[in-house]
C-alpha cells in the first residue's frame, strides 16, 4: 500500500508540475504510474486528496531545505532570517511555484491551515520564543510574531511565484521580509544578512 501511494505521489507531483491541478488527467497519471483510478481512490478519496498529499511533501521538503539554510546561516536570528528568505527564494523552482504556491491555495485554501505549514509554524514559534528569552525580539506575543512572519515569506514566495519577472521580483521581496522582520528586533543587529 505505501509503495502504491509512493508511485502515486511521484506520478502526480509530475504532472501537477507539468499541467498544472485543473487540466492534470487522473487517467493519465494512474497509468503513468501502473495503477488503476481505484488505488487513487482507496488511497487519496478524490483528485484533491492527492494533490493535498502531493503538497504535504513539497511543502515538508520546503521546510527541510530552509532549516538547512538556517543552520548554514548560524544561531538565532541569523537562522530565522536565512530561513525566511530560502523560502522565499524557492518560488523560483517551478515545481515549488506551480503547485504549492499557485495551485495550492486555490486547491486546497488557506495555507495557513495545511499541516505542514502549521508545523513550520510551531518551529517559528519557538525560535521566536528562543529569542525573546534571549532579549533579542521585543516582547510580543509569539504566536503572533510567528505568524505574522511565516505569512510575510509565504506571500512574498506567492508574489515571486505569479510574477512575470521572478528573478527581478526576489531581491525586492527578500530585502523587503528582512526589513519588516526586523522591526521584531529589540535593538539593532549589526551583523544581520543582507
Amino acid at each position: 500500500m505505501e509503495e502504491n501511494r509512493a508511485k502515486l505521489i511521484a506520478a502526480a507531483r509530475k504532472a501537477f508540475a507539468d499541467k498544472g491541478y485543473a487540466a492534470a488527467s487522473m487517467d493519465v497519471l494512474t497509468a503513468e504510474a501502473g495503477l488503476t483510478r481505484g488505488a487513487l481512490y482507496h488511497n487519496f478519496g478524490d483528485k484533491r486528496g492527492l494533490f493535498a498529499a502531493v503538497v504535504d511533501q513539497i511543502d515538508t521538503e520546503m521546510a527541510e531545505r530552509a532549516k538547512a539554510r538556517g543552520a548554514a546561516a548560524g544561531e538565532g536570528w541569523n537562522a530565522l532570517l536565512a530561513e525566511g528568505a530560502a523560502y522565499i527564494e524557492m518560488a523560483l523552482d517551478p515545481e515549488v511555484q506551480r503547485i504549492v504556491l499557485l495551485d495550492g491555495p486555490a486547491v486546497l485554501g488557506d495555507p495557513s491551515q495545511w499541516p505542514s505549514q502549521n508545523s513550520c509554524l510551531q518551529v517559528t514559534r519557538a525560535a521566536i520564543e528562543g529569542l525573546m528569552a534571549e532579549a533579542v525580539l521585543k516582547p510580543v506575543d509569539a504566536e503572533a510574531a510567528a505568524r505574522l512572519i511565516s505569512g510575510a515569506a509565504l506571500n512574498a514566495a506567492m508574489w515571486v511565484a505569479a510574477s512575470d519577472k521572478p528573478g527581478e521580483v526576489l531581491p525586492r521581496a527578500q530585502v523587503a521580509f528582512q526589513a519588516l522582520a526586523e522591526g521584531l528586533l529589540a535593538k539593532p543587529f549589526s551583523s544581520s544578512p543582507a
